[in-house]
């Protein structure tokens, strides 16, 4: 298993298809996803971010994605997780503890001691996980359609 640099023009149809999924998974659907936006936020995100936008792979073939920035919230610098993804058979194998623990090291590196993210309220197995993490619920956000979460970097 390894981590390698989203490159968007190598590896647009993976994270196209990953995000599309991640869309599904939260909220049932995906007719609210547009290909052509995201693109263009990964490409401006992963320029600002080069080692925020990672692929987990598995004997060549991905497996997980991670996109990881770095934002102003409330009057202080905070990190944030846009995406913990990995793939339907990947799910609760222990490998969302690896994209963890990349996702506070580049935090760390970034100089952040905070980290939010957010998510549905119907997704279940990521609430849980984000729990097991140690991540707490601050509000909820949108009219309710998501919960901000928020975790913490140890050093």
């Amino acid at each position: 298993m390894d981590l390698q640099k989203i490159d968007v023009d190598k590896h647009r149809e993976i994270i196209v298809s990953f995000r599309r999924d991640s869309f599904r998974v939260s909220f049932g659907t995906n007719r609210d996803f547009d290909e052509k936006e995201y693109v263009r936020w990964v490409e401006k995100q992963s320029d600002l971010f080069p080692d925020g936008f990672i692929l987990l792979m598995e004997e060549g073939v991905p497996i997980g994605q991670l996109e990881l920035t770095v934002k102003d919230y409330e009057d202080s610098k905070i990190g944030y997780v846009n995406l913990y993804y990995l793939i339907p058979e990947r799910r609760g194998s222990g490998m969302g503890n690896k994209l963890h623990q990349y996702s506070l090291q580049f935090f760390r590196t970034h100089g952040v001691s905070e980290y939010h993210l957010r998510v549905s309220p119907s997704n279940h197995q990521a609430l849980g996980f984000y729990r097991r993490i140690g991540m707490r619920e601050c509000k909820k956000e949108f009219g309710g359609t998501v919960i901000r979460m928020r975790g913490t970097v140890s050093e």
